[in-house]
């Protein structure tokens, strides 16, 4: 079962999607977090985020919508309060990480290299990019290459460039990532939706996940695949069940991520294991 992509060793081809399973430890009573492929983290910043106002998390027919603002005490907090239990899990540890503009996203890359027991740096390319006009550096070639260069030169542990689905042609962002230095694609993040709140006038705007986006994570995955038959791909998007893994691997995925699942049942990711 264990595997090996780019640097990233696993000891079987499973993780948990960034954002759903908090920073591992709040799922620890519930799970042998030792068991998981890799313990992926919710994003860390630079400086701490208080996240988005209420309502930010509703869940829809077939899936949930979030708006959480990546919400965290930034990255000198994560390094004092969790890293240390963290490198006593015996599994390899995945850190998301994000930023407001490059240079944000080179520092928190750079002072995570600086500590031992982190296996890979999963970089968040669905963020606001502030000094340029609010764009998503996720939906822009020449601004995918210009962030992962940019933490590329300031990390030393592999990559993972994580793409948005809310583009023209994903197969060019993805090239564009790998040209700049990522060694792993993880894919697909949220689909943007907006979804009104029962009984009120409000609505909420964020990203969906769960089985309603299966259908388009396993053809992007795919169309990646083909332009791209050799970089390691770690897929999600929907997989509830060890079914949906099966499909997310016949699709061209080295490895998997659940997400929404663990909401649903927070045993589900050591169930997919055993299954596969």
């Amino acid at each position: 079962m264990g595997i090996r992509l780019a640097g990233l060793e696993m000891k079987n081809p499973v993780t948990v999607a960034s954002g759903t399973f908090g920073f591992g430890l709040e799922f620890a009573e519930l799970v042998p977090l030792e068991k998981l492929g890799a313990i992926t983290t919710k994003t860390v910043t630079i400086k701490p985020r208080k996240g988005n106002p209420q309502p930010r998390l509703m869940e829809v027919e077939n899936g949930l919508v979030n708006s959480i603002g990546l919400q965290n005490n930034g990255v000198e907090y994560f390094i004092e309060n969790y890293l240390p239990k963290l490198k006593e899990i015996k599994t390899s540890l995945i850190v998301n990480i994000a930023g407001e503009n490059i240079e944000e996203y080179e520092q928190v890359a750079r002072v995570l290299s600086g500590h031992s027991g982190i296996s890979a740096i999963e970089v968040n390319i669905s963020c606001p990019n502030v000094k340029k006009g609010c764009m998503v550096f996720g939906k822009d070639p020449a601004m995918t290459k210009e962030v992962i260069s940019g933490v590329r030169k300031a990390c030393r542990l592999p990559l993972i460039a994580k793409l948005t689905p809310n583009v023209e042609d994903i197969t060019v962002i993805a090239k564009a990532a790998v040209e700049a230095g990522a060694d792993i694609l993880s894919m697909i993040n949220t689909v943007q939706h907006t979804a009104a709140i029962p009984g009120k006038k409000q609505t909420i705007t964020g990203g969906l996940s769960g089985p309603a986006i299966k259908p388009t994570a396993l053809k992007l995955i795919k169309q990646v695949r083909t332009k791209l038959p050799d970089i390691p791909i770690i897929g999600m998007g929907g997989i509830m069940g060890p079914d949906d893994a099966k499909e997310f691997f016949s699709a061209g995925a080295n490895a998997i991520a659940v997400g929404t699942a663990n909401f649903v049942n927070p045993k589900i990711v050591i169930e997919i294991i055993k299954s596969l």
